[in-house]
């Protein structure tokens, strides 16, 4: 691969300075050992960003953004930022990157890891193996319809208003990324909307059947309703392989598959948009939890979620999928040692700082690289 690819780090609020710091240490040993290196650009995100530039993101950073091969992000917010108007507070940083950038697809794994099946709430045999995929799309829905906000009506009561809509070419776009993911996966998909007792779930459901029809027959594919997959993601996840669904549902349904996992501390995930002329596709990645500002600053974090992302741009982004397998295989490899952050910490493990978890790993990549 050429030296030129252009990564703009996005480090954030609370724990986001310090796993990130650890894909850097990743990006340093690659550089050395797998012939990959990364121009690496820095900019501040989030309630970071308020501070010093006065916005959740400037213009400049979202121009860097977009002229970037890819984005990686670390985590915003922290209740240092809870009375600033809502259009500045840090979240809305994030939201504009992903409108701004046209990221349509947001691809949150579930993946339980074998050394991690006790740290799941649910049972054993349910969690074991589980692999799954959430496609959600990202840039419609009731997130940013129109029209939207609060109004005082003549009586002097308020009333909040969002609007939920969705068109053909929306719907289609997110639904072919989950069907090519599938066809690399367990070649099944499951759409999943609300089409009982909402019009934009009844179009989701039809334009996503036509779509199959027309381009994706040799895909198993299925329908759930929103309120049911919910229930399903409970009581027997591993009958998912890929999941597609609107803004509101993927955001609530991936986090309960999150959970079915152990922690949130272990989950990646990528925000695509649609090829350009060149064929470069725009993506964001980032961890799945927060900024954890409780334990900011005290080396608990617990990276491996963002060096999963990390892992999961060379895979999506770069086309690098044997350097994303190694960082995978070195985190299975780390846990089965038994490190652990605290957040995965269990009887007979080891607890870890971030920077000690971040030892481990380089350790395990080493030992693969030998």
């Amino acid at each position: 691969m050429a030296s030129n690819k252009k990564l703009l780090f996005l480090p954030g609020d609370g724990i986001g300075p310090e796993v990130m710091g650890e894909v850097r240490r990743v990006i340093d040993w690659m550089d050395k050992r797998r012939a990959v290196t990364f121009d690496v650009e820095e900019r501040l995100v989030g309630g970071a960003a308020i501070d010093a530039e006065g916005a959740p993101v400037s213009d400049a950073t979202v121009d860097r953004a977009m002229a970037a091969d890819a984005v990686l992000l670390g985590a915003v917010g922290g209740p240092k930022w809870d009375e600033v108007p809502f259009e500045l507070k840090p979240e809305r940083g994030l939201l504009r990157l992903r409108k701004d950038m046209e990221l349509f697809a947001n691809l949150r794994p579930a993946l339980c890891f074998d050394a991690l099946v006790e740290a799941s709430s649910l049972k054993a045999e349910v969690v074991s193996g589980l692999d799954i995929m959430i496609v959600r799309e990202l840039t419609g829905g009731v997130y940013f319809g129109e029209p939207r906000g609060i109004e005082t009506l003549p009586d002097g009561t308020r009333r909040g208003v969002n609007t939920q809509v969705y068109t053909t070419p929306e719907i289609q776009r997110v639904a072919r990324v989950a069907f090519d993911l599938a066809k690399k996966r367990q070649n099944r998909v499951c759409s999943v909307e609300k089409s009982n007792v909402m019009e934009s779930g009844l179009l989701w459901r039809e334009e996503v059947t036509k779509l199959h029809a027309a381009e994706y027959p040799e895909v198993e594919f299925s329908h759930m309703l929103a309120d049911n997959c919910a229930m399903q993601l409970v009581r027997a996840p591993k009958q998912f392989d890929v999941i597609v669904t609107d803004n509101l549902f993927g955001d609530m349904l991936s986090d309960a598959a999150a959970m079915a996992t152990g922690s949130l501390g272990m989950l990646p995930s990528a925000s695509l948009g649609a090829a350009d002329a060149s064929g470069r596709i725009p993506a964001l990645y980032e961890p799945v939890h927060g900024s954890a500002p409780d334990i900011a600053g005290q080396g608990k974090a617990n990276p491996l979620a963002t060096l999963l992302s990390f892992a999961m741009m060379l895979r999506y982004s770069f086309d690098l999928a044997e350097d994303a397998d190694l960082i995978e295989k070195g985190v299975e490899d780390v846990l089965a040692a038994g490190h652990r952050t605290g957040d995965i910490a269990g009887p007979g493990s080891t607890l870890v700082s971030t920077s000690q978890m971040g030892d481990a790993l380089l350790a395990a990549l080493e030992s693969r690289a030998a």
